[in-house]
């Protein structure tokens, strides 16, 4: 079987890092990609479509460093369906890419506030993710 995810398209945010309680670094981009096409009435139609990408370890750190909102980023990885249930009760579903690989395409972000050594101390601590399970915490 196989289940790997291809995408090249546009950060719709800018990047906020996160940590697992282990100190793992975590991200979640949203990715936008766009298509169009010519419809039977002769008219140019444009499609724009978003894709929640969740980024680990060094990766997510270089992501904080380098992205902002409209970097143009290749991203390639696998796709994750997960369920959960909210405090209320209610159940949802949620279909995610977990990114394996990530290169940044265009020019760097000049963003000098950027870098990030240690955790802000205005982030929560978040609960680990079961092994091989994409966090649903996003």
């Amino acid at each position: 079987m196989i289940n790997n995810v291809t995408l090249v398209g546009r950060l719709g945010h800018d990047v906020e890092l996160r940590f697992l309680p282990t100190g793992k670094p975590v991200t979640r981009l949203r990715i936008a990609t766009d298509a169009s096409y010519t419809n039977s009435d002769g008219q140019r139609v444009e499609q724009t479509d978003w894709h929640s990408v969740v980024v680990f370890g060094r990766n997510a750190e270089n992501c904080r460093q380098y992205l902002g909102k409209g970097s143009l980023v290749y991203i390639e990885g696998s796709l994750k369906n997960r369920r959960w249930v909210d405090q209320e009760g209610q159940t949802h579903y949620a279909t995610e890419v977990n990114c394996r690989r990530i290169r940044f395409l265009g020019s760097p972000r000049r963003d000098e506030e950027a870098p990030v050594d240690e955790p802000p101390q205005e982030l929560q601590a978040m609960p680990e993710p079961p092994e091989e399970d994409v966090p649903e915490w996003f």
